[in-house]
């Protein structure tokens, strides 16, 4: 059985996405960047919808807790 996913961020572009999925890749957290840009043909797509960065559930709470650390 497949495990639940959820958002623990949601960017305004890919860059910013991938950067923070580096930080948790590097932290042991698996995560993954989904994002709506019509594959990348409506790149604008990704500031109105947004980028999101996402976790198995039972890794959001550290997930988030590494983010905040990075942002302050």
């Amino acid at each position: 059985m497949a495990e639940a996913i959820v958002a623990i961020k949601i960017f305004s572009d890919e860059l910013e996405a991938t950067m923070a999925q580096q930080t948790l890749k590097e932290a042991g957290v698996r995560s993954f960047v989904f994002k709506d840009d019509a594959g990348g043909m409506e790149p604008h797509l990704q500031r109105t919808m947004g980028v999101r960065l996402v976790v198995n559930r039972a890794d959001a709470e550290r997930g988030q807790e590494i983010l905040r650390s990075i942002e302050s």
